[in-house]
């Protein structure tokens, strides 16, 4: 029971900490790719420590067949990256987390289509219901004028794509546990993450302050490196269900550390639009159980 108790403590805390990434961003003075590249270095670097230390070891004969499922899978990780930061950039943190976790509902819609499973009744309404809470951000944005929200929610649901993409890439990987998946999906992510930012003018780190180098280590070591250790930990003793529900508190942080921190406001019409992508995305994960 205890042990129960203290990975589900794990699961909550490493979503809290996921939440609080937009904060940390805020005060990085460089592009989003320099930032997404940092930050896959840093990870990789200390995962690899980590593994290093425990004595796990890659198995790369075993796993050769789905070598090329985690090289797309990481490319896609770090593009999701790149483009998260650009969304945190143009708009709120709130409504750039809200757009970005339209990715599961995106999973929900492709997967009939790519693992023949059969679309629900309640996965339908989950979908135009979240679907409708996004036209209600979006909707919100536009009436208020805000071109440049909608330019960052525009990123933000570009974002959600190639996030859903890793997590249906990363159903069918079989045969790599999490820790060492996620170590090789952040190397992959460096496939593309160096020519991009090698293209758009290479890495400006000495603009960095004080300031901007502890939240770009925090953001690598802590957000992602640490972070990522602990919630590969945790989520492989939890319920389907019970991990479902407490990744919801990444969001739900976000949107207070938004408001609370950055005093970034919402409009009403968004708030209910947010309830109702969350809200109608739990009740989907949930399945069959009340």
């Amino acid at each position: 029971m205890k042990n129960s108790l203290s990975k589900k403590l794990m699961f909550a805390a490493s979503m809290a900490v996921f939440g609080t990434l937009g904060l940390f961003t805020r005060n990085i003075a460089v592009s989003s790719g320099e930032l997404a590249l940092c930050r896959a270095v840093l990870a990789a670097a200390l995962i690899g420590i980590y593994l290093l230390i425990s004595g796990q070891r890659i198995d790369f004969f075993r796993i050769k067949k789905e070598l090329l499922l985690l090289l797309i899978s990481g490319m896609a990780m770090g593009i999701n990256w790149v483009l998260l930061f650009e969304a945190y950039r143009y708009t709120s943190i709130s409504v750039a987390t809200l757009s970005y976790y339209f990715a599961p509902v995106i999973v929900t819609v492709l997967s009939p289509l790519l693992f023949r499973e059969k679309m629900t009744s309640r996965q339908a309404v989950c979908f135009l219901m979240s679907t409708l809470g996004l036209a209600m951000i979006i909707g919100a944005d536009g009436l208020s004028g805000g071109s440049s929200n909608i330019k960052g929610i525009a990123f933000g649901l570009a974002a959600a794509v190639f996030y859903a993409t890793v997590m249906l890439l990363n159903k069918f990987i079989k045969d790599v546990d999490g820790i060492p998946r996620t170590f090789l999906q952040f190397i992959a992510s460096l496939f593309v993450l160096i020519p991009y930012v090698a293209a758009t003018g290479g890495l400006r780190l000495s603009v960095l302050d004080g300031l901007g180098w502890a939240c770009i280590l925090t953001v690598g070591l802590v957000h992602t490196g640490v972070t990522y250790c602990m919630y590969f930990s945790s989520l492989k003793d939890l319920r389907g269900q019970e991990a479902a529900i407490l990744s919801y508190i990444d969001p739900l942080v976000a949107v207070l550390v938004s408001a609370l921190f950055l005093r970034e406001q919402m409009l009403p019409l968004q708030i209910i639009g947010g309830a109702l992508i969350l809200g109608f995305t739990i009740w989907n994960e949930l399945g069959s159980e009340k």
